[in-house]
């Protein structure tokens, strides 16, 4: 219920659509592109396939049910991630009812990214191996078995797979001491199963070479980290949290709550609950959609830690049919919120160029295309007729020069002309209200042709120059 109230109004999002539309691409053709074959500008650069396996799930999804199946997919991913959630919880302070509150962190951090993208399918998957740790190490060795072939998928899906990596990599190093510091422990492992979890974390390694494009979807995680600084500059997701934000101030708030309990000697804290509390906080400060997962790592540790304040669950206290009240009438709500197809292409019309994509349809635009940076997904699979200028894919267009060319022009530091007579563009689709949008007009190579309430559209008015 609570997943489908969120994300019920999140059907916006611009990224979806290019990887829906590669999801179609992959889905029809049975290939796999390593090259760009979206854009016009990028002349077929090399491109990195490292979410193939997600998108495709993604546009399997579009083909069952159309937008109602999209809408579908994330209500039941953003439900997993909860349920998914709740379960780690659980299992790691062993308090049914104070897992639920240790839900709720999750959820009020995951907001941040309750989308339709494949960051869905690889968090849940963090969780999963979060899990999957807990229970090889409380209960038998054997549950590390899993974490090479939970790594194999992982890979094609999402690039978190490296952040999974460093997981478990902090859990195998926490391994190996003993000490207790103040309220500061750590516990040795047993050898059989310090010695099970590094043979699966090797093979874990291996397996990330399960993928479609050798060792460069492996790589591509820092390459995102260390070689294109433009593009996490530039894109809000990427800017540094804002500790007086809401979620700013409730990271800090879970952290003093974790300290508060050390100080007072009231909870004890791990070796590897330090390391991955540390690097958590680290890219959540960093980058505000880390923050995600900042609450998937945090939640289980602060479950822990408060549940000896909060009574256990008892099944013989429980009350059977009050409880499937509560649950038929949850239930009952998701059901009737969930929107209709109606209400999902309203919500796409407001966000995106649709009507301008009419208008350039009916009337026979031609030509090379500039286009908004936010408009290029829903160009790519709204308009496939023709090639983008740019789109949400930075990586690419960082690569090659393009992403530094287009910011340059977008924000007027540059001749506008210069530009336009480079690639020969012939008409402009632009936000309403951007910069260019006041400045075109003002030249006598470009008129407006349209307009509504998300974009405007320009066309050139006398011949290119040779």
């Amino acid at each position: 219920m609570l997943a489908t109230l969120t994300v019920r109004g999140r059907f916006d999002d611009p990224d979806m659509w290019w990887h829906l539309r590669t999801g179609q691409v992959i889905w029809t053709t049975h290939t796999i592109p390593t090259t760009d074959i979206f854009s016009f500008t990028t002349n077929h650069h090399a491109w990195v396939p490292h979410e193939w396996l997600a998108q495709t799930i993604i546009y399997a999804a579009y083909r069952w049910g159309g937008y109602p199946g999209l809408m579908l997919w994330l209500c039941l991913f953003a439900s997993a991630l909860l349920v998914a959630g709740y379960a780690l919880c659980t299992l790691y302070s062993g308090n049914a009812k104070v897992s639920f509150l240790g839900a709720l962190v999750i959820f009020v951090f995951a907001t941040i990214g309750l989308a339709i993208r494949p960051q869905m399918i690889g968090y849940l998957l963090l969780i999963v191996e979060l899990i999957l740790i807990h229970l090889g190490r409380t209960r038998s060795p054997r549950w590390f078995w899993l974490l090479p072939p939970l790594f194999a998928l992982w890979i094609n899906c999402h690039g978190s797979f490296f952040l999974g990596i460093l997981v478990a990599a902090a859990y195998l190093f926490s391994s190996y001491f003993e000490f207790h510091i103040g309220s500061l422990h750590a516990s040795a492992w047993a050898p059989n199963s310090r010695k099970t979890l590094l043979i699966s974390w090797l093979l874990s390694l291996a397996a990330l070479f399960v993928n479609a494009d050798g060792i460069h979807p492996i790589l591509y995680p820092l390459q995102t980290m260390l070689q294109l600084p433009l593009g996490l500059s530039s894109v809000e997701e990427w800017q540094p949290l804002q500790f007086n934000s809401q979620r700013g101030v409730f990271l800090l708030a879970v952290l003093a709550c974790i300290a508060l309990l050390c100080i007072a000697r009231r909870a004890e804290l791990y070796l590897d609950e330090l390391i991955l509390l540390a690097a958590a906080t680290w890219l959540a400060a960093g980058h505000t959609r880390m923050v995600f997962v900042f609450g998937i790592l945090a939640a289980p540790i602060l479950s822990r830690m408060i549940a000896p304040f909060w009574d256990d669950y008892s099944l013989e206290t429980d009350h059977l049919w009050p409880n499937a009240v509560l649950l038929f009438g949850a239930l009952a709500i998701a059901f009737f919120a969930f929107p209709d197809k109606a209400n999902l292409t309203a919500q796409v019309e407001e966000k995106s160029p649709a009507k301008a994509v009419e208008f350039i349809q009916s009337h026979h635009l031609s030509g090379p295309m500039l286009n908004a940076y936010t408009f290029g997904g829903y160009l790519l699979w709204a308009m496939p007729e023709h090639p983008v200028f740019v789109d949400g894919r930075g990586d690419v267009f960082e690569w090659t020069g393009v992403l530094q060319q287009f910011g340059q022009w977008a924000t007027i530091e540059a001749d506008p002309n210069t530009l336009l007579d480079k690639y020969g563009i012939q008409f402009c689709l632009l936000e309403r209200g951007s910069p260019m949008t006041f400045v075109l007009p003002l030249t006598h190579n470009w008129k407006s042709v349209y307009s509504d309430n998300n974009a405007v559209i320009f066309v050139r008015t006398t011949p290119q120059p040779r």
